[in-house]
């Protein structure tokens, strides 16, 4: 039986899941200005969907590749955020694992949110990432330096995305997103080293 520490290295640079190898030279040089990724919930960290139990409480499905893409992109420098319309207590404890300090919930006026936050860390509109999958994400996506969208986001938040995933929100579009990010500021292999030593 051969040693797991045979296997040849791949090269994985043109495959599906090397989001630099596919993003415009326009979207990787705005990643690389990145210090503030704000992120939506619903549809974004989750796939949209809502479960609801027999006493009336919801349910939420996470992904755990996007909650540790998170925590890379933190150990990195870059702070993260969520701004969300929905107010839940899942939200909080999920934030709270992931260890994001800014979370906005009940956020109807997002544009109002994200610039009060902005100011409030003194990061720049070109400083500033965010990912929404549909309208109500409109008057953030057309503000911040990096816009993005999931695959099966609004058609509307797509087009103006400066970079929309290949996968669906809540299914690894947001661990695609934070290795982006740090391919595009050179801490992709700094991210993996600690595994790899």
């Amino acid at each position: 039986m051969p040693d797991i520490n045979d296997i040849p290295e791949r090269d994985f640079s043109d495959t599906a899941d090397a989001p630099a190898a596919h993003a415009s030279p326009q979207a990787v040089e705005r990643a690389a200005q990145v210090r503030l990724m704000i992120f939506d919930v619903d549809g974004v960290l989750t796939d949209g969907g809502l479960y609801y139990g027999a006493e009336g409480e919801i349910f939420k499905r996470f992904n755990v590749l996007d909650g540790h893409g998170i925590k890379l992109l933190q150990q990195s420098g870059v702070e993260t955020a969520l701004i969300t319309a929905r107010q839940s207590d899942i939200v909080v404890q999920r934030a709270a694992g992931l260890g994001i300090k800014h979370v906005h919930q009940g956020a109807h006026d997002k544009r109002a949110v994200y610039e009060q936050l902005a100011s409030g860390l003194g990061i720049s509109a070109a400083e500033c990432g965010f990912v929404g999958d549909d309208v109500i994400d409109l008057p953030i996506l057309i503000r911040v330096g990096f816009a993005a969208s999931v695959a099966n986001g609004h058609v509307e938040a797509r087009r103006r995305a400066h970079y929309v995933t290949r996968r669906s929100g809540g299914r690894g579009a947001v661990r695609e997103l934070c290795d982006l990010i740090l391919h595009a500021q050179g801490n992709y292999e700094a991210a993996l080293a600690p595994y790899l030593a």
